[in-house]
Order: structure tokens, then C-alpha cells, then sequence
């Protein structure tokens, strides 16, 4: 896909973020777009912003966790659309938890929508980017798929996957050389709410200190480096040139190069450090 004018877009978590972020770009630049989030509120203001670009703007309130309606959201995309062209699994929740700590009910919930909920949204929108003959799946990763942190083990678990499924995606789709490609995205900090609205175990702040506090997004605020929009445009530009895998931000720069050192080197500097904070 080097043009998206025309073309038919679906974003799964579109209500902010790098996920409405996405949907303005491409609606700015003639895609029609096909927008699903559980936030009703953000969602609907995600559609208006989107409004007024001359392009056929659909929304839906869509839990990606719910495998059978993330299908029927893809049967109604083609329904009213015509065809699909893009499918972006975005939606994702953050979890602050120790490996020993993190309640499985916590677990569950951020892999249904981290991982299976990319898993659903790829599955389903696949045949129909296959019979449009022209398609792209952006799945998005993380930094933290690259390289682990503490604290974060149920976010890491579902972003190394991501980037493992979509991987494996990606060669498939090039050897049935069927017309549709894929691209794995591992964000660094970018302003968004995700911080602010993740769940947050006790043990977490007692492991790392303020590393794993992500319930006080100040910290992630001045962390951030990468407004939304940009990376929007990031993303695209790695689609329209079909790239592997796309890092976004200067900081998802410096964590794959992290993650290409010796794995003894970098995590024993993460434990230097969290035990540093915690003193």
C-alpha cells in the first residue's frame, strides 16, 4: 500500500491516542476509516475530528478481548464499506504487577486485549484484505516487546508476542505472495493515556519504585518523547514502504539497540538501578 487515498481503514482502541491519531492522518489523506474502541465518549470524538476530510467515517464500540465481535465488526467494516484495505490492532492496557504479585484476573485481562485481541482483529480482517487483493495488518508491539523491565511482566509477555505472532505473519504472507503484508510497531514513550489508566498492583512500586508507580502518569509524561500524531505518521510511512518492523520515537531507537547487548549486561544495569531507587 503506497497510497491510502480511497483506501478502506480499520483501527481497533481509535478513541485516543496513537490510535485516533491514526484515524485523522488517514482520513486527511482520503482514507475512509473504520473506527472501534470500548470508550463510547472517546470514540465519538475521535469521529468528529475525522468528519469533514470528504471520506466515509464508521465507528463501532468494540471489546477486542470478544473474539466473536471482533468477527462481526469485520463482516460489518466490509459490509458497509465495500472492502477493507488496512487493519490496525492498536488496542492496548497496561499493567504495573511482579511476576509473584500480578492477580491471574489482571493477567487475563490485559492478554485478552494485548495479545488475543490482536490475534482476533488479524484473523478476522485477513481473508478480507486477501480478497481486496491489496492489504496491510499493523500490529502493535511495544519497546517493551524488545527488551524486558520489571514490573512489567504480563506487558512484556503480550508485547514479545505480538512481535512474535507478527513475525511469523509476515513470512507467511510472503511466501503465499497474496497481495498482503504486515508490519510490527514497537512504540518508545508516547503521550497518551495508557499510563494513566493501567491497573496497578501494590508490589509493583515495591520492586522498582517509581518504575513500576504507573499509576502517576507524571513520571510517563516526562518520559514520553513522541507526540501521537507523530507517530502516526511514523507508522504509515512504514507501511507505505512495507517495512518489518517499525520503531517509534528516538527513545524505541536506543531500546533495540539495547536489546541487541549481551542479555546479562542490560538487565543487570536494570537491577543496579532498581535497587538504587529502592534505597
Amino acid at each position: 500500500m503506497e497510497d491510502f487515498k480511497g483506501r478502506v481503514a480499520a483501527i481497533t482502541g481509535a478513541g485516543s491516542g496513537i490510535g485516533r491519531a491514526l484515524a485523522i492522518e488517514l482520513a486527511r489523506r482520503g482514507a475512509h476509516v473504520a473506527l472501534s474502541d470500548i470508550d463510547e465518549v472517546g470514540l465519538a470524538e475521535t469521529v468528529n475530528l475525522c468528519e469533514g476530510y470528504g471520506v466515509k467515517v464508521t465507528s463501532q464500540r468494540l471489546d477486542v478481548a470478544n473474539r466473536e465481535a471482533v468477527f462481526a465488526w469485520a463482516d460489518a467494516v466490509v459490509e458497509d464499506h465495500g472492502t477493507v484495505n488496512l487493519i490496525v490492532n492498536n488496542a492496548g492496557v497496561a499493567l504495573g504487577a511482579t511476576v509473584e504479585g500480578a492477580t491471574i484476573e489482571n493477567f487475563e485481562w490485559l492478554m485478552s486485549i494485548n495479545f488475543w485481541g490482536v490475534v482476533h482483529g488479524t484473523q478476522a480482517f485477513l481473508p478480507h484484505l486477501k480478497a481486496a487483493g491489496e492489504g496491510h495488518v499493523v500490529n502493535l508491539s511495544s519497546v517493551f516487546g524488545l527488551v524486558s523491565i520489571p514490573s512489567q511482566s504480563a506487558y512484556n509477555a503480550a508485547k514479545f508476542a505480538v512481535r512474535g505472532y507478527t513475525d511469523a505473519l509476515r513470512i507467511e504472507l510472503e511466501i503465499e505472495d497474496c497481495g498482503v503484508s504486515s508490519t510490527t510497531v514497537h512504540p518508545g514513550g508516547i503521550k497518551t493515556n495508557i499510563a494513566r489508566s493501567a491497573r496497578v498492583e501494590d508490589n509493583a512500586a515495591d520492586l522498582s519504585g517509581d518504575l513500576g508507580d504507573l499509576d502517576a502518569g507524571d513520571m510517563f509524561d516526562k518520559m514520553a518523547m513522541t507526540k501521537p500524531d507523530k507517530a502516526a505518521r511514523q507508522i504509515l510511512a512504514a507501511v507505505e514502504k512495507n517495512r518489518r518492523r517499525a520503531l517509534i520515537g528516538p527513545d524505541a531507537k536506543v531500546f533495540d539497540l539495547v536489546s541487541r547487548l549481551p542479555a546479562g549486561l542490560y538487565q543487570g544495569l536494570l537491577v543496579r538501578g532498581a535497587k538504587k531507587r529502592r534505597r
